[in-house]
Parts: C-alpha cells; sequence; structure tokens
C-alpha cells in the first residue's frame, strides 16, 4: 500500500468515526415523555421535572433523564394480589374489646412528584404500605369487632384514609393516597363467622321490622291527623252554637226582664198564657161522674157518641 492509499483509508475511517459520533450524539439528544408520564432530567446532578407530553431535547452526555409513571397503581394488605391467598401477618389484627379479626385492604396510590419519590425516599411504596398497616392497626383497634366486621366498615376506611393522608403530607415522599378500602372483614374462626352471621341477619331482621313501622306509621299518621282535625272542628262547631244559644237565651231573657220592669202584670200574664200554650196542646182533662161514665175535656174531643 502506497503512501497515498494510506491517507485514503485514513480520511474513510474518520468520516465514519464521524458519522458514528453524529450518529450517538443525535440519538441521545431527544427523549418523549407518554400521556401516564413525567420525567426527571438531571444536569450535573440538579433535578428537574418535565410534565408535558411528546417530544424534548436534552445535552448529550452531560443530562440524564429518568420517566416515572404516574398510573394509579394497587397495593393489596392483607392478602397476596397476585394468588389472591391471605397474608395472616398483615391481616390478623385485635380490635378494642380484645377480639380478633382478618381485615383485608386494597389500597390506590399514584406519583404526585417525580423527583421526591425518585430521591426523597430509597423505596416510597414500601414506606407508604408500612405507613399504611401502622395507620389500619391503630384504627382497627380502636373499634369492636362488631363494627369492624358489620356496620362500622365506611367510618373505618374513611379514618384510616385521613391519617394516612396526614401522614403522607408530613413524610412528603411524592406519593399521594387516591384510595383505601375494605376488602373483606371476618372473624379467624368458622364458630364465630356462624355467630357473626346470625349478629348479621337480626340486625337485618331489625331493620326490616323498624322500615316496615316507619312505613305504618307514615300512612296511618294522614289519617290520624285528618281525624284529630274533624274532632276538633266538630267540637269548635259545637262550642260556638252552644256559646250562640246561650247568648240567644240571655238576650231573650234580659229583654224579658226589661219587659218585665216597665208592666210587670201583662207580663207575667203573657208568660202565663205562652206556659199554657205549652203544656195543654199535651194536657188531657177526664171528668168522671161517679156513675162510670167517663168524659174526656183536654184535648177538646166531642162529648157524646
Amino acid at each position: 500500500m502506497n503512501q497515498n492509499d494510506a491517507k485514503t483509508v485514513l480520511r474513510v475511517v474518520k468520516i465514519v468515526a464521524l458519522i458514528l459520533a453524529v450518529l450517538i450524539l443525535g440519538m441521545n439528544s431527544y427523549y418523549t415523555i407518554g400521556e401516564q408520564e413525567q420525567a426527571v432530567v438531571t444536569t450535573f446532578g440538579k433535578p428537574e421535572s418535565v410534565s408535558t407530553p411528546g417530544l424534548h431535547f436534552k445535552v448529550p452526555f452531560i443530562q440524564k433523564v429518568t420517566k416515572v409513571d404516574t398510573t394509579i397503581k394497587g397495593l393489596a394488605i392483607g392478602y397476596d394480589i397476585n394468588s389472591n391467598m391471605p397474608v395472616e401477618e398483615e391481616s390478623l389484627m385485635i380490635t378494642s374489646d380484645y377480639n380478633f379479626v382478618n381485615v383485608d385492604f386494597f389500597l390506590e396510590y399514584k406519583v404526585s412528584d417525580p423527583i421526591k419519590a425518585l430521591y426523597a425516599s430509597q423505596n416510597p411504596v414500601l414506606i407508604l404500605k408500612n405507613m399504611a398497616q401502622g395507620c389500619i392497626r391503630s384504627v382497627i383497634g380502636s373499634y369492636e369487632v362488631d363494627s369492624v366486621i358489620t356496620t362500622g366498615k365506611s367510618e373505618i376506611q374513611s379514618r384510616i384514609k385521613e391519617e394516612l393522608m396526614a401522614q403522607l403530607e408530613m413524610q412528603d415522599i411524592g406519593i399521594q393516597l387516591v384510595s383505601i378500602s375494605i376488602q373483606d372483614a371476618e372473624p379467624p374462626t368458622e364458630a364465630v363467622i356462624e355467630a357473626f352471621k346470625a349478629v348479621e341477619t337480626a340486625k337485618q331482621g331489625k331493620e326490616t321490622a323498624i322500615n316496615n313501622a316507619n312505613k305504618y306509621r307514615s300512612e296511618q299518621k294522614p289519617q290520624a291527623d285528618a281525624q284529630v282535625d274533624q274532632i276538633k272542628k266538630e267540637a269548635e262547631a259545637q262550642k260556638e252554637a252552644r256559646i250562640n244559644e246561650a247568648e240567644g237565651q240571655a238576650a231573650r231573657f234580659n229583654a224579658l226582664y226589661e219587659e218585665y220592669i216597665k208592666y210587670p202584670l201583662i207580663t207575667k200574664q203573657r208568660m202565663f198564657y205562652e206556659a199554657m200554650q205549652e203544656i195543654l196542646p199535651g194536657l188531657e182533662v177526664i171528668i168522671d161522674n161517679g156513675d162510670g161514665s167517663v168524659q174526656k175535656i183536654l184535648p177538646l174531643d166531642t162529648f157524646g157518641e
């Protein structure tokens, strides 16, 4: 190989190396972010969050990009989410009345701050699970077993959520709680399970009886109210009638008394005649002459037959 050929080969190698360097630099100078992703761009150790989806550029070999999934994820407590088998060391708890109960929870969370989720702690999901277990045991331990298994589930879930959210805000690990719910709650033995089923059945029967009683009251109350109203109206009418009658009699008596004061004799005679007029139509006067013959005088009938 002569000198010219050596120079040509060297020139080709330099061109190929330059092309490869350009390609490598080009491939490391951009990145894309999906709809459910955020990116953390680190420049000389200083992180910066990028949340806008699409194509973005970076300085090759200087800026490092770490993508963070921001979709809602689930976490099981008390059972294995893949096999659905119980995990007793997580689910077995003690209540305020010193009973044991198995309670399973499902927790939903998502990344709220990618930088803190990456750098504030080594394993934020494990920290979240440990905090959730602590809140769960604390709240369950303040309720009686009856409430945990039957009527108090909604209230227990709300209290656990409030306490866990407060702890997450205080720890500030870049994880946000979406929801936490009781999947199952039951006593640890079959005998106790049957007893609680009987209690639940009795409570449902009680609720049914209360609902039926309320329904009957709702149906009967309008009719009873109507009867009470009718009785009151009739009593008011009778009261008004008696008052009016008494006032009328009093007015007549006063008028008669005034006439009596003016004309005592005439008034007495008038009262006598009016009394006789009321009495005589129903009065019978019978005369017996002693010989067995009887004659009725009043009312005025014929004297002979």
